[in-house]
């Protein structure tokens, strides 16, 4: 629409504003323009839902029954693991998604407003449609705004659109109703910045409508969804738990069967399910996440919720941003053309160190182009670092690069006059004292700058401009443009001291095009190579052109054709179906909005893959929540974007993603060590006691024993392989199924092999107890037999720690003490048990008998059967 058809539906005075009683009788109809924010969760549903987990109520279950038959020390210990790890939960969860909060403090606090025919500052949550807002330099815009008047006015929609270089506006321009928001010139959108020139409007939304309050909107309908580890843990935790109760059951009423006592058979059982289940699993876990947690910080990355370390390590998608993560947010000029020649820039950044050549030729040629680069130029260069606009930053990094100090080229010809840049002449001019001569240079867009340029310096001489030369130069802005350069053109024309600058800017001599771009970091095309190997596709979601998008995506390896590459608006016409089967093969999608954003991830996940999201901005911020792992960037990130994220990136790197994600698969893979290792001895400890009563036996360990092999095997040995360090190669394997459970059918078949390994060493060591005791009465030989047992037991366990450090490389292949952690947990548990054995004090509470050295000679060798039948499951599995 247009100004006054704008004016009209709104009906307001252009000049004048509002009046005060129609203001009054707008903000009841609209409302206050700041955003509204969903009811958070209540302590107490959180603590609610902390005690849902089946494995939990388990273990309540189980502390109750171990205190109501004396087991009291046990009994509290079980609560306080409980209870524990419910307030880390909670603690957790009050720490995350503060995204609304940080969204409405960046709401601007005041407005300048035109009411009543005056102009006053006002607080921004007063404004409503139909308000006259002024806008100048450094003004936040405080709601959604349709443009009457831009003078020169240029405002930085980054934190919106993704666009990485601030938008002149126009509010002179009419454009299509489908135009997305990065293209609508004559619009300014609430919490963007004014980075220059001023200008003046109408509010046509304000609050939750608009387009910041629909991304709010959409903050608010994400829904946080359990981690896949989480998903795992839980089902692994209902199925073990009713696996144990069932057996645990079955148990007890054998015994019953069996005549043997009622409270020893219901101790018996009581002790085997705390045993049977790993009440430290989940204490463990969060311990390990931790520790991942620690080590990411050292790669540049920080995990803000503990599941989230684990999901990288299942990521099969990297949805990412182009500006500062692929690229280095940096522009550098690469290329030149003086007319005739070409020259090659080399160099990255904003570093000074750098080459300009062209076959040989003497860069002098482009003296007067860099003059008028450092000259014609707002902007400053300090310690590597641009105060200004980036791409004039630029040109003083190009003209360092021949030599030129800008802050000694400006002493030495000081600005005279200027004729800012606007955007209807698209040129900029400066007047300058050159040795005597009044000298005007002038930059701007190519195809302007040449439709006003007569000659051309050739080999350092002015000459006429041919149309052969004009055809060259705009073949070459072409291929600049096609290549994803931005393309700038320079001319010069001496004058006479008094001239008015805006009437000169005609008859010009070319003396230059350069072509910049922000380049791609090193370590981002590795990066993207190391995915690709480990089976992780890499998708570039930019609010940027598309063909600087798919430029800089040949270069570091994402795409290989333009076909792979789609606009933003392409989305519009797909349904959910249709694009769900299109982000299968397109992995660049250029001139996005955050609705877009959000449609590429649920398509990406409804796929069946983990997808991770990149993201800096507050447009970023809904679709880095629906994501499974949302990445915000710590340098270049808003507020909302960094609150909405589960990793915070704190050097902007993609590299760092790679290194977080092979941080996860390394988390993930030692998750799965300590759960077999668990599993095998809880599940060989089942199977003990429920085959020496199907036989009729005495049971060959008293609960004590249980509960305190328990203790020893269920901490600090799983603990220590939660600390292995990466095995090779774990990067050169395709992205586990985010659907497979932690104990697959190969993690089955292994812990098949260990249980039954564990229980034939532990049973036989029963029987030998007896045989071995000697000529002793029958509760002494009995107790040396469970003796017998429970050392073989303990050891076997501990030895098969070592076996459990890898899942697939032979034990005789790795350094057998490599893991120091576990060193220490196998002295600390052998140290234990040698004094519950030896300690007389020790000796009548663990129903424990001094064994000779034969004795134990035997329990020792029996104990490397586990290990063996650990290593037989690994050849099998190859």
């Amino acid at each position: 629409m247009d100004v006054d058809n704008v004016a009209a539906d709104l009906d307001v005075n252009i000049s004048g504003g509002l009046d005060s009683k129609e203001v009054s009788k707008r903000q009841t109809k609209y409302g206050p323009n700041s955003l509204k924010e969903k009811q958070g969760k209540t302590l107490f549903k959180m603590i609610i839902e902390q005690f849902s987990s089946f494995i939990i109520l388990i273990l309540i279950a189980a502390s109750i029954l171990s205190i109501s038959i004396g087991e009291v020390v046990d009994g509290i210990v079980i609560i306080g693991i409980v209870i524990l790890n419910a307030a880390l939960g909670i603690i957790q969860e009050r720490k995350a998604s503060n995204a609304l909060k940080a969204l409405k403090e960046m709401a601007a606090p005041r407005a300048k407003v035109i009411r009543d025919g005056k102009i006053s500052s006002i607080d921004s949550k007063e404004l409503v449609p139909g308000d006259i807002v002024e806008l100048e330099a450094g003004d936040y815009i405080p709601a959604d705004i349709r443009l009457t008047e831009s003078i020169n006015l240029k405002i930085d929609e980054s934190a919106l659109t993704g666009e990485s270089v601030a938008v002149e506006k126009d509010a002179k321009i009419l454009l299509d109703e489908q135009s997305q928001i990065a293209d609508r010139l004559n619009c300014a959108y609430m919490s963007t910045i004014v980075t220059y020139g001023r200008g003046k409007g109408i509010v046509v939304g304000t609050g939750m409508e608009t387009e910041i309050g629909k991304i709010a909107s959409m903050l608010n309908e994400a829904v946080s969804e359990e981690t896949p580890l989480q998903k795992k843990l839980d089902a692994f935790g209902k199925l073990l738990g009713i696996v144990c109760i069932i057996v645990c059951a079955i148990i007890f009423v054998l015994g019953l069967l069996r005549n043997q006592p009622f409270i020893e058979v219901l101790m018996t059982s009581v002790s085997l399910a705390v045993a049977a289940i790993p009440e430290g699993l989940p204490a463990v876990v969060t311990v390990v996440l931790a520790m991942g947690m620690q080590r990411m910080i050292k790669r540049h990355a920080i995990m803000k919720r503990l599941g989230a370390v684990e999901t990288l390590g299942s990521t099969t998608v990297i949805c990412t941003d182009k500006t500062g993560t692929l690229t280095q947010n940096k522009m550098t000029v690469v290329k030149v053309f003086d007319g005739t020649n070409h020259w090659e820039v080399s160099g990255t950044g904003y570093k000074t160190a750098g080459d300009i050549t062209s076959g040989g030729k003497d860069n002098k040629l482009l003296d007067k182009m860099f003059m008028a680069g450092i000259l014609c130029n707002d902007s400053r260069l300090k310690d590597e670092e641009i105060i200004g606009d980036p791409t004039e930053g630029a040109l003083i990094v190009l003209g360092a690069k021949a030599g030129y100090d800008r802050d000694e080229l400006n002493n030495r010809y000081p600005r005279l006059k200027e004729y800012p840049f606007d955007s209807d002449r698209k040129l900029m001019s400066t007047l300058h004292n050159v040795e005597g001569t009044f000298t005007m240079f002038t930059k701007g867009a190519p195809d302007v700058i040449l439709s006003r340029c007569k000659g051309i310096i050739i080999d350092g001489k002015p000459q006429p401009l041919t149309k052969e030369h004009k055809d060259e130069i705009s073949e070459v802005n072409e291929n600049f443009a096609k290549n994803a350069l931005r393309v700038l053109g320079f001319a010069y024309k001496e004058v006479n001291e008094d001239v008015q600058l805006e009437n000169e800017e005609n008859d010009l001599i070319f003396v230059g095009l350069t072509g910049m771009i922000d380049p791609p970091r090193q370590e981002a095309k590795d990066a993207v190579k190391l995915c690709k190997d480990a089976g992780i596709r890499v998708v570039m979601i930019t609010g940027d052109h598309i063909v600087t998008g798919s430029a800089i995506a040949k270069q570091i390896g994402i795409i290989d054709s333009e076909e792979q590459a789609m606009e933003g608006a392409q989305i519009n016409d797909y349904s959910e179906v249709e694009l769900k089967e299109k982000v299968k093969t397109t992995s660049v999608f250029a001139r996005v909005s955050p609705e877009h954003k959000v449609r590429i991830v649920e398509a990406v996940r409804s796929n069946g893959e983990v997808a991770a999201m990149t993201g800096d901005g507050v447009n970023d911020a809904p679709a880095l929540k629906k994501a499974d792992i949302g990445i915000a960037m710590g340098i270049t990130g808003t507020d909302v974007s960094k609150e909405a994220a589960d990793m915070i990136l704190t050097d902007d790197n993609f590299a760092s993603i790679v290194d977080a994600v092979e941080e996860g698969r390394i988390i993930y893979s030692n998750i799965r060590k300590f759960v077999g290792f668990l599993l095998s001895c809880n599940i060989g400890e089942i199977l003990i006691i429920f085959i020496a009563m199907l036989s009729g036996w005495q049971v060959p360990l008293v609960p004590i024993q249980l509960l305190w092999i328990n203790l020893i095997t269920d901490s600090f040995p799983a603990f220590a392989l939660g600390l292995e360090k990466g095995e090779k190669g774990i990067m050169n394997v395709k992205p586990r199924n985010p659907k497979e459970p932690i104990v697959d059918r190969q993690m089955g078949i292994a812990l098949a092999f260990q249980s039954i390994g564990l229980t034939i060493a532990v049973l036989v060591s029963y029987q030998l107890g007896f045989i071995l005791a000697g000529d002793v009465d029958s509760d002494t030989k009995l107790t040396i037999a469970r003796t017998l047992c429970f050392v073989t037991l303990i050891i076997g366990e501990m030895l098969r720690a070592y076996s459990a450090r890898s899942e697939t490389l032979s034990i005789f292949k790795m350094n057998f003490l490599g893991n120091k952690y576990l060193n220490y947990s196998v002295l600390i548990a052998i140290l234990l048990l040698i004094g519950v054995v030896y300690i007389p004090v020790l000796q009548p509470v663990f129903r424990t008998f001094p064994l000779d050295i034969t004795q134990m000679g035997v329990a020792v060798g029996l104990a490397i059967i586990p290990v063996i039948t650990g290593e037989l499951a690994k050849i099998l599995k190859k």
